[in-house]
């Protein structure tokens, strides 16, 4: 009787390993858009009048949209180095946009130090979502922009099953960039005309199509809104329209050396970020129809904050200060918005201070999978935030030291609670802000708080050595009599 009541428990267990999961238990699938230079205000569910974002205003109904929720470094490659690895940028020292000047010996600009060395590729050991999620069982695609090595260290030797369109590049290729032909290697030219954004959407409609039955990773790092600023042209008409219907005229305030925009009211940029999206908005109804949407975690953010100081200075990141390139809230605070039926409640709006390491964990938890051994995490899991929970008070940190493109100079910084402190790396100093009451960081109270000053700092440099920051020297060329190289002036 025993030996029969054992061997029909083995059988039972097997059976049940062997069974297929059903919708509830099986792991969710992923997609995840990222923008490429998109502010958190050029969302209309964070504020925007002139852009028109319909379907991602949606989404954000439809979930939790995060209001404190910040890319790891001001320009692209480190953000999404860090993306993909759960690492801050200083682990993987991509700390620069890769293709910015790596040694002194390239380094042409009369600045008072020079830049940091960085690393120019994303290391094939380097632990990624793509390898970790394929591990248990997910088909993974990427398309868009990659921009985090040359070939051979592209999506497809980093755990993607399917690239289309990521390579070195950190824009679009070819004379007509945004519209085929694309003369991009890992991405077919379409019809005369085709537009990228809505292309890369069909890419991942046709792979979602093909991987409905099992996980898959949709990874879809959009091109859009980098330069070059080009619209579809009804679209630029849509709002060259709106922007005189509104009577909205370009305003202007200085940040250091740099003109700085103040109103959302460029046409060709407003083009471009509604055709984004359209691309989001093509895919969702995408998962609608394949009637996936109960079942998919879907994210969208961006990788660092909206080009306000330079390259055509297209957007407002209003009332945060700065933007793209700046240790300020512009430069740093992203939009975020997570819909995951089930999970997230419709409508929610999560106040926790959040960062571009925590998505490596969050889709691991998610998964129902573990880190690999000896696996360095630097972010937290967000799932108990997307159900309600509290986390912890915890820091996060910046450390950028390289002269950005759009002014702004080497600086690190730490957030701890409602608190801010940046350091400027040419001379030290500090800068601390009461985000609460001050987000575009107007009033400096070092001097008034020179213990939380103290503390904020000491806590900052403890984590800058702990995953081995790379600081700035001092350039024995620079002339003070000679422009500082941080100046630029917009066209008229």
């Amino acid at each position: 009787m025993i030996l029969r009541f054992c061997l029909w428990a083995c059988l039972a267990a097997i059976a049940t390993a062997a069974a297929p999961s059903t919708a509830s238990t099986r792991p969710p699938p992923i997609v995840f858009f990222i923008a490429d230079d998109l502010g958190q205000r050029d969302l209309g569910a964070y504020g925007s009048t002139f852009y028109e974002t319909p379907y991602l205003d949606q989404l954000a109904r439809d979930g939790a949209r995060f209001t404190d929720a910040y890319a790891a470094c001001p320009v692209c490659s480190p953000t999404r180095a860090s993306i993909l690895t759960g690492q801050w940028p200083q682990r993987t020292g991509i700390t620069d946009y890769i293709g910015a000047p790596r040694t002194a010996a390239e380094w042409k600009r009369n600045t008072k130090s020079l830049p940091a060395t960085y690393t120019d590729r994303l290391s094939l050991e380097a632990p990624t979502i793509a390898k970790a999620l394929k591990g248990v069982g997910y088909a993974t695609f990427f398309a868009g922009k990659w921009h985090l090595g040359p070939e051979g260290y592209w999506p497809e030797n980093q755990g993607f099953d399917v690239n289309k369109g990521g390579t070195d590049r950190g824009g679009p290729y070819g004379g007509k960039r945004y519209f085929s032909p694309y003369e991009n290697p890992r991405l077919p030219d379409g019809p005369p005309g085709e537009h990228l954004p809505d292309r890369l959407a069909s890419e991942a409609i046709r792979f979602i199509e093909a991987n409905r039955d099992r996980p898959f990773l949709v990874y879809f790092p959009f091109y859009s809104v980098h330069t070059p600023l080009m619209a579809r042209e009804d679209l630029r008409l849509k709002y060259e329209a709106k922007r005189r219907r509104l009577g909205l005229e370009a305003r202007w305030g200085r940040e250091h050396e740099r003109d700085v925009r103040l109103v959302q009211e460029h046409a060709v940029y407003a083009g471009m970020v509604e055709a984004m999206d359209l691309a989001v908005g093509k895919v969702l109804s995408a998962l609608d129809r394949l009637e996936l949407r109960e079942r998919t975690l879907v994210l969208f953010t961006s990788d660092n904050g909206g080009l306000s100081t330079s390259e055509g200075w297209p957007t407002s990141n209003l009332p945060f200060r700065a933007g793209k390139g700046w240790m300020y809230e512009g430069g740093i605070r992203e939009p975020l918005i997570v819909r995951w039926p089930g999970v997230t409640a419709p409508g929610s709006v999560i106040t926790t201070p959040v960062s571009s390491p925590d998505f490596f964990p969050t889709f691991l938890e998610a998964a129902g999978a573990q880190p690999a051994p000896g696996q360095v995490l630097d972010g937290k899991s967000l799932v108990g935030l997307l159900k309600g929970k509290p986390m912890p008070e915890r820091a996060l940190y910046w450390h950028y030291p390289h002269y950005g493109n759009q002014g702004g100079a080497p600086a690190a910084a730490i957030r701890r609670g409602e608190w801010k402190l940046i350091e400027w790396l040419e001379d030290n100093r500090v800068e601390l802000f009461h985000l609460a009451a001050d987000p575009g960081e107007q009033s400096d109270l070092s001097a008034r708080e020179p213990r939380r000053t103290a503390s904020l700092r000491a806590d900052l440099h403890a984590w800058q050595k702990e995953v081995g920051a790379r600081f700035p020297t001092a350039n024995p060329a620079y002339d003070p009599a000679k422009p500082s190289g941080r100046a630029a002036t917009r066209k008229q």
